[in-house]
């Protein structure tokens, strides 16, 4: 069964970027919410976290925040 993965992001945060090419490089697939545009998501963010740094990811209803790799690999299992 696929994992359920969103990501949080900016367009100019370079830790988004590079979570975002670990995904594709690992042929993730993930639903991608700009919070910089979308006032609906930002909320959503701040309400899970309870800040508003990014990227957040959310995987399976787990939060990583910011690029951590290890623990990306981790939880999905690569």
């Amino acid at each position: 069964m696929a994992k359920k993965i969103s990501i949080y992001s900016t367009p100019w945060c370079v830790y988004c970027k590079m979570t975002k090419k670990f995904f594709d490089d690992n042929k993730v697939a993930y639903e991608d919410h700009d919070v910089a545009s979308d006032a609906k998501s930002r909320d959503e963010m701040i309400q899970k976290t309870g800040q508003m740094g990014v990227p957040v990811i959310e995987i399976d209803g787990k939060i990583v925040i910011g690029f951590d790799q290890p623990k990306l690999k981790e939880l999905l299992g690569i």
